[in-house]
């Protein structure tokens, strides 16, 4: 089972303009399927092998990404903009990605610190 928010609704179309802005609607929630299907939308593929092949993906590493296993890393994001042209903003918009920063390394920020030792 995976750390990650899973989707509720059966609802698996692609994004619109409106919903990759939407404020605290179904796409703000973390989902790296909602991302995938846009991009054999917009790129008109069949289905995630011929993605894997236009992005240069392995398989397996689609179907991770799909089911939650993993997650979108940067360098994932990186090609997908390289392929398709999407910003990496939008491309974090549609699968539900709202942070305003990256943390890089699993070392907790001087906040983080602070308030833990504040109690």
């Amino acid at each position: 089972m995976s750390s990650y928010d899973s989707r509720d609704s059966d609802d698996e179309s692609p994004a619109t303009a409106a919903d990759v802005r939407g404020n605290g609607t179904e796409a703000s929630r973390y989902d790296p399927s909602h991302l995938l299907d846009t991009l054999q939308v917009t790129l008109k593929l069949k289905n995630d092998a011929a993605l894997s092949r236009t992005l240069g993906l392995s398989p397996p590493v689609i179907s991770k990404i799909r089911h939650k296993q993993i997650p979108v890393g940067a360098s994932v994001l990186i090609r997908i903009h390289e392929v398709t042209e999407l910003s990496i903003a939008v491309l974090r918009g549609l699968m539900g990605d709202r942070r305003k920063q990256y943390r890089i390394g699993s070392q907790p920020t001087r906040r983080q610190l602070h308030a833990k030792r504040q109690g």
